[in-house]
């Protein structure tokens, strides 16, 4: 009887892994009335391998329009421009739900400037100084597209003050006692670290402090994010004053 010859079994086909890609760039969009400080951005952000400049707007109605057109991930945004000014602008953006994963980090003259307390309140993420150094812009740009916020400890100190200096008392404001009442919602522990989020300490430093690991006080972060419907860090730093949660000391 003759053998024939057999066929080699054909295994089935199984789909192939998709192949990593490279993640997307940040998408930068640039706010400010001066096209020389623009271009200046524009040459340090696309120079850099994970983000690029999708527009530039040299007033705040521009930048809003851009902000949609282009699907920026973050906007550098001068509070001082003429007609809608970065202030108005910042607060359109944090309100369009079109616009809600948008990142706004306001560029301010100093650190602490009389308007930096409103554009925090407007939903920005925070600020930084025209003359900060190329290395603390690029990585501002990075912390906000990653949903934190940009409040050192020095610039928390320069918020305190700015609230005082602006005549602002704590659990006085508008929006008191409906912060007030969110705040009821938060655990022992989330109060905890909210209060020292206020004082601007780094998940990093708290951890230190309260003796448990960053991902856990990021957890309670996040929690308390959501529990008092804050946008990021900065908002809840707000908060956390305009409620009265946190008192500023007057040194």
């Amino acid at each position: 009887m003759t053998r024939s010859a057999q066929q080699p079994a054909r295994s089935p086909q199984t789909p192939q892994s998709p192949q990593p890609t490279p993640e997307a760039p940040i998408r930068v969009l640039l706010a400010d009335d001066q096209a020389l400080l623009r271009s200046a951005f524009r040459v340090l952000v696309d120079s850099e391998p994970d983000m690029q400049v999708v527009g530039e707007a040299a007033d705040g109605a521009q930048a809003v329009e851009l902000a949609r057109a282009t699907g920026a991930d973050v906007v550098l945004m001068d509070i001082r421009m003429p007609g809608t000014d970065g202030l108005a602008a910042t607060r359109m953006i944090s309100t369009d739900p079109e616009l809600a994963a948008v990142r706004v980090v306001m560029l301010t003259t100093f650190e602490v400037d009389e308007y930096v307390v409103q554009s925090l309140r407007a939903g920005a993420s925070g600020f930084l100084g025209k003359g900060a150094e190329p290395d603390e812009l690029l990585n501002a740009i990075r912390i906000a597209a990653a949903g934190e916020a940009l409040l050192s400890p020095a610039a928390t100190k320069g918020l305190i003050a700015t609230f005082l200096a602006q005549g602002g008392s704590p659990g006085e404001g508008q929006d008191s006692a409906e912060y007030a009442e969110r705040l009821a919602g938060l655990t022992v522990r989330e109060r905890e670290v909210l209060v020292l989020v206020a004082g601007g300490l780094s998940n990093d430093q708290i951890a230190e402090r309260l003796q448990v690991s960053p991902l856990t006080v990021k957890t309670h972060v996040n929690r308390a994010m959501a529990k008092v419907a804050a946008r990021d860090r900065a908002q809840l730093v707000v908060i956390a004053y305009e409620s009265g949660l946190v008192r500023p000391r007057v040194e």
